[in-house]
């Protein structure tokens, strides 16, 4: 007896079959046939649960919308006799009691087929689901992923873009591919101009080749850069910058990149060379006292470290009120004892509220004008205790937006006390009244 006259149960084939096949009739109401063991696993309903039963009578659904898209595939079938996909809809399946009852949330891409007799009449729909509820949940973590991280890069964007510093950053081989707003406000140069070496025509000509030459020493050994030079700004004046980049290494330990920044250092330039020519004995002292700056302003890693180890004083006032959003180390080092995020500049350092910087900040804010304040004097209470003392600080309030509307401050200053302290010190001992005694 040859195998091909056996006879075959194709109702147990059927159920059989390794995908979620539904078997229904060619109504309008989809009567339910017969369906796969797969089917019947996925699904929690048994067989005896639904077949003889119209579609949304075995099967409800939660929305009008999800009986729509069923109904209108089932309705394409019937008249096209082609096969419909449906598009991705959700269906939550009732867990049977004995499993704790209550609704799984699901979602299910599914097809319809005809399935046609010889004289190509429509005789059954065959449906086969798949769950694919993994793949959209992960498809959505994937989105949520998306939408945090170019959150985070425009955070990031603003944030560089609104510190009055001027950032850069090159390719692996040293030549630069972006600069900041800050630093062509400052030179007055467009991106073009910047290109290849054209960087180094914007710096002073005792300057440059100097420059050039350390700048390619450091690329060809990867490591802290850091120089100062003088750098031609728009008007044609050419300022001191005290300039730093690092290499941003791959797990590999290849250079990706390098990003580096510039930092206007003419005032405290002068200050030290005023502070030699006056007294040489004073040198020492002064000498100290830039190399402290210098040291501070080195305080450089990547982008991240560029406003967390920053060695000046930055923060960052959201709202009229002016509410502490960021504040970096530095600043929280002034007031090791307070909490300050979250606060409003009044609530966290109430002794300003007589000594005109809530009127100041409110002038930057409600005119959109920036403020440059040098050697600024402020009362402060530190140490946990109410005593106030005397501070000298350089700082800018840098009013920014958000979406073409008012948003805040940002506030990037250095503490000079020491500076001052050692000037007024210098002048006490040069005056005539000194030399009397």
């Amino acid at each position: 007896m040859s195998t091909s006259s056996l006879p075959v149960d194709y109702q147990k084939l059927f159920h059989a079959l390794p995908d979620n096949f539904l078997l229904m009739a060619p109504n309008e109401e989809a009567t339910v046939l017969d369906n796969t063991d797969s089917h019947v696993a996925v699904s929690l309903k048994s067989r005896n649960q639904v077949v003889g039963k119209p579609l949304f009578e075995a099967y409800p659904v939660a929305s009008q919308n999800e009986a729509d898209i069923l109904a209108g595939s089932h309705a394409h079938v019937r008249q096209h006799h082609t096969p419909h996909t449906m598009p991705l809809i959700r269906y939550d399946l009732e867990r049977p009691a004995e499993q704790g009852g209550g609704f799984e949330e699901r979602y299910w891409q599914a097809t319809h087929y005809p399935i046609l007799d010889e004289q190509g009449s429509l005789v059954y729909v065959l449906q086969k689901t798949e769950d694919v509820t993994e793949q959209h949940r992960a498809f959505l973590r994937n989105q949520q992923m998306q939408r945090e991280l170019a959150e985070q890069q425009e955070r990031t964007r603003f944030i560089l873009e609104s510190l009055p510093v001027m950032i850069w950053t090159t390719q692996p081989n040293g030549t630069p591919d972006s600069f900041n707003a800050r630093w062509l406000e400052f030179t007055g140069a467009t991106p073009p101009e910047l290109e290849g070496k054209g960087w180094l025509k914007m710096l002073h000509p005792d300057d440059a080749p100097r420059v050039a030459q350390q700048w390619q020493q450091a690329v060809s050994n990867p490591a802290l850069f850091q120089v100062e030079y003088r750098l031609r700004r728009h008007d044609g004046q050419y300022r001191w910058l005290l300039v730093q980049a690092l290499p941003h290494f791959t797990p590999e330990g290849e250079v990706s990149m390098w990003i580096g920044c510039g930092i206007d250092i003419q005032a405290q330039k002068q200050m030290v060379e005023e502070l030699l020519v006056t007294n040489e004995q004073q040198a020492t002292l002064s000498d100290q006292a830039y190399q402290a700056y210098q040291m501070a302003e080195s305080q450089r890693d990547t982008l991240y470290n560029l406003l967390m180890k920053a060695p000046a004083v930055i923060c960052i006032l959201r709202g009229p009120e002016h509410r502490y959003e960021f504040v970096n180390p530095e600043y929280q080092r002034l007031f090791p004892n307070r909490q300050l995020v979250g606060k409003t500049v009044l609530e966290a350092l109430p002794e300003l509220a007589d000594q005109g910087i809530q009127q100041l900040l409110n002038q930057v804010y409600e005119t959109g004008e920036p403020f440059i304040g040098n050697e600024i004097e402020l009362l402060l209470a530190q140490d946990g205790t109410s005593e106030l003392r005397k501070h000298y600080f350089n700082f800018t309030y840098q009013p920014f937006e958000e979406n073409g509307q008012k948003a805040g401050i940002t506030v990037f200053a250095y503490d000079v006390t020491d500076l001052i302290s050692a000037r007024k010190h210098q002048e006490d001992t040069t005056s005539p009244a000194a030399d009397l005694q």
